[in-house]
């Protein structure tokens, strides 16, 4: 086995981590390592001279003549002769391993080395040549590099010890040359004078192939050297990884399973398969197992699984650089009874439903009860404690065991030399062979058995051993090491409980080295604080912790020491806790390296400081990422904060791990701190300063825990609650005290602090009266005792409940039913806290062993059990439980069959009872069936009958059919005396479902003593409910609620109960709390009462309360105001009645105002009527108003608040007013200026005048401009005019008119833009469509003309035409336009499509007016369509002709009356002449000829058709062309002209 290369140098390694396997691994390979290397050394130069040779021989001969050859060419033989062996195969290996190695670098899939096995770079150096300058015939070896390792055949990392060394050397080829850059070097071997040289002369041919084969390795290793430079050197190797990992499987007996995974890694992983950790052997097992490995799949098969294989089953796979396992389960089902095994098939199984199967492969469950059960304990320290429980299972199969498990504080317990643990098949123990406070707790043994488990728990207390001095206080506890390190470790502890009547005055630190029986104490004064950074650790020693407390009287007891902690930097920790104490099965072989330069670290990074007390203060940082290849130390200095004087701390020796602990340090001042970091090439630069520290306590004593409340448990037990003090950090727990009244001596209940703000105090003495108080726990210390509680008498405070009764069930399924019952007759004396439900089959009338059907209590009276068996018979028994346990169980219900209710009405209701008994009332009291049936619960029948009358006589009393289904009713006219039963039942759309089961008898009476809730409401206005109760018992508690549910919202209503009476207080009444309010006080013969607010009620309460509070002056109206004619402010109330001494105060802004020049103020005492006015409403008179009226005790006020805009709005209001007085004194507007549309279409302006004389004038004008008027004003009727004809976009403008005489001037303004003008557009429009004549229609010479008429058009008028409701789409055929005031559609020769309704719509901006004329239904107009005059055909669109020959077109023309024929050339009109003849034949043929066409005849002809009822015209192209001869001698002619 080979030596991990971080193993060599440190033997202290190996008490940490290293396997006992190990150890004579260390000392050989010490022993060895410097033999070993020489013989390497030498041996190597003869392996090289012959490596040529030894290519081409086989593995199995290679020992044999490589001995023969090393023993003629080395001097050195003799001595390698020792390892010969070994060297010639990692030789063979070596090179296997090279050549594998060198064409495996062409595969992407070899990854480079780990960065965890990365060195320091080296120097730079000169690479070698790689082939030597000697002559060819020379010897030429190879240089191997030196690696050590032993020859130990490793189990599991190859099928033979031939591969593990090729595998082994081609790793070491590939590191050395990926780690170092320079390849495999070939040089010339050097050997000294005194070496005798024996070569044996080789023939050419020998040379020849040699010098080949070197020429093939150079080439070999210059295409390696290449490709390497392009591979990142960081990802060649790596560890073993689990692509896909194998699942777990549950199979039944008989079945085959099959486990997969896929793993990677480089070298390829070898992987293992284990069975609960023991390997699987095939060969074993044969046929029973089968592992493959198919391209890195790897599976293993289990064939016909029995019970046995359920296991966990590993896969481990292992290479070079590391190991890792993946885990999975198996679990093997086994059937009940005797199956037929036909049906069981591999994947796929057959079985009854109602068959069921445990995880152990049983059909039914484990029952596991505890027999002579151990109870609370009572111990001292170094005593031994005992814990004992019998455990009975049934049924008892011998072959399953229970696994028992024992757990403090909810904690699993491990066996150690203070836990010892035994089972002896029947009863399990516990035994603390020395007991320590930190034993102190709640001890639970829970006995597991598959899927089920039972548990019993008891507390077990122990209390402090007599100290050795009197007085002197308890040992400390828990003591723990926090954030270990080379030479670092924080110790933590717990302060004790018992103090010994004196102050703690600090805590003393030993350390004893594991190994050692030496202990040596760390600080040399005592500290305060429960945490203590120890420094001048060993690195890679153990060492154990343990704390004394001292006080004036001396010093106690060592704590119990702490667990052994190993001195070791954090990331060392972090991989042996990977790889934890297993023995090393793979090899790593390392490789001798020159020594690397030194290189200077640089600084730390991420310092800061972790914890700061006022004893010292502890620095944390991170290594520098550049440290070179060498270990690194620290130095701290230290300066006071504002100076840069800094100080080394550590003088003498350098700090080795991360942390610090600073020590010396002046409490209160302020400290900033620097680390460098040093090595054997110097000492680094300074790491960033921290932030200036002070040296004080950072966590303080915590306050002391507040409302101490003892409540009674047992006869001897009391339970202690208590609230967390404010403020509190990093609590540890609480100490509890308890002292007999009058007594004045305490002893501490509890001696190891408990989390929680509850504990139960137990060992106390039944009938004594106790007091307690509590103090909290932090690492700063313990905080001042609370305040005493209430002294509270020992004694048993509740029973167990009475069985519940009447069980039925309420819905049934195919697996589930849903059960009810009615509530124990006796409580118990406090309230149920939840029921239990068992259950057991029926078959053949005989009932089956009874089953949990909750584990877990439920609170409500219903419960569903899941899980059932169709068509299987179960009875079912209820137990109820409160806080004194679990009562007895009620008698079997009747046996209920397991089916599913089809039936479409509801089930029943269930817990149905009765409340508030009267002679002739009471309430009943239900909730709704569980299974409601095919559609919503839409009501409840309410069946009533004399107890002792039969069935026939149930009589529906009442039929609930609201909008809002409630599940309570107040029945009355009952008759006082008779007992009555009920019941109740559900009703939706398909009809009444089944009824509840019946009440209890109840006979209609009010007893004596029989109270009402009242309501009451005081002098300050306050509304309560109020009941009282003079039946109560000791346990009796008041419970209200609203509706008949319980009140859970206490921000609208405070209770508070005080002896035999019960208040219920609004807080705000309002709408929300309408309802219905019952009490009902527990533990009583049915004592209840209700007291219906409904919205009349809320109202009568409220007026009442505020009457009773705040008694006041009724008003008939509140304060307001008003402005008078003048401008006049006008404040204003009136009372409804006022007396002869009543009084007013007017306050302004807090301040009383007075009657004065401002104000006039006036209180009428026959009218009630306040009021107060004010000539004017100036800016700083903006604020609050408050009338203020006293009327004997009876007083009132009323404000009013005049501030921002409302008071703005008012004080303008008031101006306007003022200013509307002052104008109206002269001639002034009463309308103010308007405009109108007339019939017309104008445009008319008008106002409304007063006070107008004679000489009073008025002007208009536009924009400023004043407007020439030809005409005077009369002023008739008051109302002035202006006429704007034909309005449109150019009248748009600022109109105003002024109205003046010698009294004054008047104004009034119009702007008629934007928005106005758009207004007044409409309207214009508006009366423009509406004046529109109906649609007329006119035959034109080019078709025909639909139009209209409007008084006069403006633009604004949008027009648009409808062809049979479709817009039309204008054209140069169909156009429309405005001529003057006319509207019109021009259709150009119309067709007969043209035909149908026309529909002109006129737009004015928001309606729009339609006129419509029909041309289909026009007699008159029917000729435009059939008799118009037009082309029937004949004429093509183009004409070509050669020069010279005849033209003739001809045509047929239509029309009726005949329509006259004219022909066009160009546009321009054209006649027949000699050489075109133009005929018109018989009123409809028409001919054109051309006897010889020439090129002054091309050109565009059109034949024009007319007649009165319309005009078409044909169109022909005429081209007349010349023959190339003919043009050729035209030419030619030309030319001889020329």
């Amino acid at each position: 086995m080979s030596l991990p290369f971080y193993q060599r140098h440190h033997d202290h390694y190996d008490r940490a981590y290293r396997h006992k396997a190990l150890q004579s691994t260390v000392s050989q390979y010490q022993k060895e390592t410097k033999s070993k290397s020489a013989l390497y050394a030498q041996g190597s130069t003869a392996y090289a001279r012959g490596s040529a040779a030894y290519r081409h021989a086989s593995a199995a001969d290679f020992s044999l003549e490589s001995s023969a050859a090393y023993s003629r060419g080395s001097s050195s033989s003799a001595a390698y002769s020792h390892g010969s062996e070994s060297i010639n195969k990692l030789a063979a290996a070596y090179r296997l391993g090279s050549e594998a190695y060198s064409l495996g670098l062409k595969d992407s899939n070899l990854m480079i080395e780990d960065q965890s096995y990365k060195m320091s770079p080296k120097a730079k150096r000169a690479k070698q040549n790689l082939i030597s300058e000697d002559k060819e015939n020379e010897a030429i070896d190879y240089s191997v590099p030196i690696f050590t390792g032993r020859e130990v055949g490793v189990r599991g990392i190859t099928d033979t010890e031939e591969e593990r060394i090729k595998e082994s050397a081609a790793y070491v080829a590939r590191r050395n040359l990926f780690a170092t850059g320079e390849g495999v070097s070939v040089s010339k071997v050097a050997k000294s004078s005194s070496e005798e040289e024996h070569h044996e002369k080789k023939s050419r041919k020998v040379a020849i192939r040699e010098s080949a084969e070197r020429v093939a390795l150079k080439k070999t290793l210059e295409e390696t050297q290449a490709f390497h430079k392009k591979l990142n050197q960081d990802k060649l190797l790596h560890p073993p990884e689990f692509i896909i990992e194998p699942r777990s499987h549950t199979v039944w007996e008989k079945q085959n399973v099959k486990f997969h995974c896929t793993v990677a890694g480089w070298p390829e992983p070898r992987v293992t398969w284990y069975k609960n950790n023991v390997p699987i052997d095939v060969q074993t097992h044969p046929g029973k197992y089968t592992i493959e490995n198919r391209y890195g799949l790897h599976s293993l098969e289990i064939s016909t699984c029995d019970f046995d294989d359920t296991a966990q089953y590993r896969a481990s796979a292992m290479n070079v650089k590391g190991e890792i396992s993946v885990y999975a389960s198996l679990v093997v089902k086994r059937y009940k009874g005797d199956l037929d095994a036909s049906l069981l098939h591999a994947g796929t199984v057959s079985m009854p439903l109602s068959l069921g199967v445990t995880p152990h492969g049983y059909a039914s469950r484990f029952e596991i009860s505890f027999v002579d059960k151990f109870d609370v304990a009572f111990g001292r320290e170094g005593e031994t404690m005992s814990l004992g429980c019998t455990v009975v299972i049934s049924p008892d199969i011998k072959r399953f065991k229970p696994d028992i498990e024992w757990y403090r504080n909810g904690v699993l317990i491990t066996p150690s030399k203070w836990v010892q643990m035994h089972w002896t098949g029947e009863r399990a123990s516990l035994t603390l062979t020395h007991a320590n406070k930190e034993d102190e707790g709640l001890y639970t043994l829970r006995v597991v058995m598959g899927e089920y488990y039972e548990e019993y728990s008891g507390y077990v207390f122990v209390r402090d051993a007599d100290a050795e001095i009197p007085g002197a206080p308890g040992a400390p506890l828990d003591v723990q090491c926090l954030d270990a390190n080379k030479d670092y470790v924080i110790v933590s502890w717990k302060q004790p409980a018992v103090d010994g009547g004196n102050p703690i005055l600090g805590y003393f630190i030993d350390r004893c080295e594991v190994g050692t029986t030496h202990w040596t104490q760390c600080n040399e004064t005592p500290v305060k604080f429960a945490r203590f950074p120890v420094t001048g650790l060993i690195e890679g020693r153990s060492y154990i912790f343990r704390v004394r407390a001292v006080n004036k009287a001396g010093i106690s007891l060592p704590s119990r020491v702490s667990e052994p902690v190993a001195a070791l930097d954090p990331a060392d920790r972090a991989r042996l806790r990977s790889h934890p104490s297993a023995p090393w099965t793979g090899q790593i072989i390392v490789t001798e390296e020159e020594p690397a330069e030194g290189v200077v670290p640089g600084p730390p990074t991420d310092l800061q400081v972790i914890e700061a007390t006022k004893n010292y203060v502890v620095l944390s940082w991170k290594p520098p990422g550049q440290r070179g290849h060498e270990g690194i130390m620290y130095f701290v200095e230290k300066c006071v904060a504002g100076t840069e004087e800094w100080q080394r701390v550590n003088t003498e020796i350098p700090v080795k791990s991360p942390r610090f602990a600073v020590f010396d340090l002046a409490e209160g001042k302020s400290y900033c701190f620097r680390v460098r970091c040093c090595n054997s090439a110097g000492i680094g630069e300074p790491s960033e300063a921290t932030e200036a520290t002070v040296v004080d306590d950072k966590l303080d004593i915590p306050k002391p825990p507040g409302r101490i409340m003892p409540t009674r448990n047992t006869d001897t037990s009391v339970v202690v609650t208590w609230t967390e003090p404010p403020d509190a950090k990093e609590l540890v727990g609480y100490y509890i005290e308890s002292s007999v009244v009058g007594s004045g001596h305490w002893e501490p209940c509890n001696n190891n602090p408990v989390k929680g703000m509850r504990f139960i105090c137990h060992g106390l003495t039944n009938g004594e009266k106790y007091i307690f108080r509590v103090r909290a726990v932090n690492a700063a210390g313990l905080s001042e005792f609370s305040q005493d509680s209430e002294p509270i008498e020992v004694q048993a405070a509740i029973a167990a409940p009475s069985p519940p009764y009447d069980i039925t069930v309420l819905e049934s399924v195919r697996d589930s039913m849903a059960l009810g019952w009615k509530q124990p007759k006796v409580t118990g004396g406090t309230e149920i806290t939840g029921y239990y439900v068992n259950y057991r089959e029926v078959i053949g009338g005989v009932p089956g062993k009874w089953m949990e059907a909750n584990i877990k209590a439920i609170s409500e009276r219903a419960y569903r059990i899941q899980n059932l068996k169709e068509n299987m018979v179960y009875q079912f028994q209820v137990a109820a439980a409160n806080l004194a346990g679990v009562g007895t169980p009620s008698l079997p219900s009747q046996p209920f069959k397991c089916e599913e209710w089809t039936i479409a009405v509801p089930g029943p209701p269930h817990d149905v009872t009765y409340t508030e008994v009267r002679k002739d009332s009471l309430v009943l009291l239900w909730k709704e069936p569980v299974y409601t049936g095919r559609s919503p619960i839409a009501g409840y029948y309410i069946d009533m009958k004399e107890t002792e009358a039969k069935e026939e006589h149930w009589r529906s009393y009442f039929v609930i059919n609201h909008a809002r289904i409630v599940c309570f009713l107040q029945i009355g006219g009952l008759t006082e005396g008779v007992s009555y039963v009920f019941r109740v039942r559900a009703t939706n759309q398909a009809g009444v479902g089944k009824p509840s089961n019946t009440t209890d008898p109840v006979v209609a009476e009010t007893r004596p003593g029989t109270k009402e809730v009242v309501v009451d409401v005081d002098d300050n206005g306050v509304i309560s409910l109020n009941f009282e109760c003079d039946q109560m018992s000791p346990n009796s508690k008041f419970v209200w609620s609203k509706n008949y549910e319980p009140i859970e919202d206490d921000s609208r209503l405070a209770i508070d109960t005080k002896g035999g009476k019960s208040k219920a207080t609004f807080k705000d009444l309002g709408e929300d709390d309408l309802g219905i309010y019952s009490c009902i006080v527990t533990d009583t013969d049915g004592v209840s009462s209700s007291y219906t607010i409904d919205e009349e009620e809320m109202k009568r309460l409220l007026a009442l309360s505020h009457e009773r509070k705040f008694p006041t002056v009724p008003l008939v109206s509140e304060l307001a105001v008003e402005i008078l004619e003048k401008g006049e402010v006008r404040f204003w109330l009136q009372a409804e009645k006022l007396s002869g001494n009543a009084k007013a105060n007017f306050v302004f802004n807090d301040k009383e105002i007075f009657n004065g020049e401002k104000y006039k103020m006036k209180v009428d005492q026959k009218t009630g009527l306040v009021e107060m006015i004010m000539d004017k409403l100036e800016d700083k008179d903006e604020g609050t108003y408050t009338f203020q009226l006293q009327d004997g005790k009876a007083t009132n006020q009323s404000s009013l608040v005049l501030i921002g805009d409302v008071f703005k709005k008012l004080q303008d209001e008031a101006e306007f007013q003022r200013k509307e007085w002052h104008r109206k004194q002269g001639p002034h507007f009463v309308d103010k200026l308007g405009w109108e549309v007339t019939d017309d279409c104008n445009v008319m302006l008008k106002c409304k005048v007063a006070n107008i004389k004679k000489e009073t004038h008025i002007v208009w004008y536009k924009d400023d401009r004043e407007i020439m008027v030809d005409e005077e004003h009369d002023f008739k009727d008051g109302v002035c005019t202006l006429l704007i004809s034909e309005f449109s976009k150019k009248d748009t403008g600022t109109y105003e008119v002024i109205l003046k005489d010698d009294r004054g001037k008047d104004t009034s303004e119009l702007k008629l833009t934007d928005t106005a003008f758009a207004d007044l557009m409409n309207e214009v429009c508006r009366r423009i469509a509406l004046s529109a004549t109906d649609l007329k229609i006119q035959s034109t010479a080019e078709g025909i003309r639909l139009y209209s008429f409007v008084t006069y058009y403006v633009e604004d008028l949008r027009v648009g035409w409808m062809h049979n409701d479709t817009q039309i789409r204008f054209t140069d055929r169909v156009k429309t336009g405005v001529t003057g005031e006319q509207i019109w559609l021009q259709i150009n020769e119309p067709t007969p499509q043209d035909k149908g309704k026309y529909t002109m719509e006129l737009f004015d901006g928001k309606t729009t007016h339609k006129k419509t004329v029909d041309l289909s239904g026009q007699e008159n107009y029917v000729h435009f369509f059939s008799d118009r005059a037009r082309v029937l055909g004949g004429l093509p669109d183009v004409v070509t002709i050669q020069e010279g020959k005849a033209l003739n077109l001809s045509c047929t023309v239509w029309g009726d009356p005949t329509p006259e024929v004219s022909w066009l050339k160009n546009e321009k009109s054209f006649v027949s002449d000699a050489n075109c003849i133009l005929k018109f034949e018989s009123g409809k043929n028409v001919n054109f000829t051309i006897s010889a066409v020439s090129t002054l005849d091309s050109g565009k002809y059109s034949l024009v058709v007319k007649n009165k009822y319309g005009t078409e015209t044909s169109d022909v192209t005429v081209s007349v062309f010349i023959p190339e001869e003919e043009q050729e001698n035209k030419k030619e002619d030309k030319k001889t002209k020329a």
